[in-house]
């Protein structure tokens, strides 16, 4: 078992995951603690934008329902922890992005990205290292 299923529960679901922009503030926020309570969740939200906490809580229990995150119930106050790590999360949205948007096409996604900003100097070294290592097997 890996930290982010360790006796947890919640609905097991095989589509992929797609958090709302809400639920992805909320797993950031997880993925930073690594662990949290409802409160803990609340109060690192509020430091930014003032939230309810019992829309904090209500988030929770959806997100818990999608399978978004894991929740121990072992103790009187439940704890949350992100049910992926993030870049599985990143990995699974990409492909659906892919999927939806590009038909299927890396190519136009990643020409679509760094057709759309400025890319550093720095960026570019470093896609071009991780094109390098695709190229080699690695």
């Amino acid at each position: 078992m890996t930290s982010y299923d360790h006796g947890m529960s919640a609905k097991k679901t095989t589509s992929p995951l797609r958090p709302t922009d809400a639920e992805l503030t909320i797993l950031r926020v997880l993925w930073d603690k690594g662990q949290a309570t409802v409160r803990e969740v609340h109060e690192d939200l509020s430091r930014r934008k003032p939230q309810v906490y019992t829309t904090v809580l209500k988030f929770l229990q959806i997100m818990t329902e999608k399978g978004l995150v894991r929740r121990d119930e072992s103790a009187r106050t439940h704890i949350y922890r992100a049910a992926a790590p993030p870049e599985k999360m990143q990995r699974s949205m990409v492909k659906d992005l892919v999927q939806r948007l590009f038909a299927g096409s890396t190519q136009a996604l990643v020409q679509q990205a760094l057709g759309s900003g400025k890319v550093t100097p720095e960026e570019i070294s470093e896609i071009r290292r991780t094109l390098d290592a695709l190229e080699r097997g690695d």
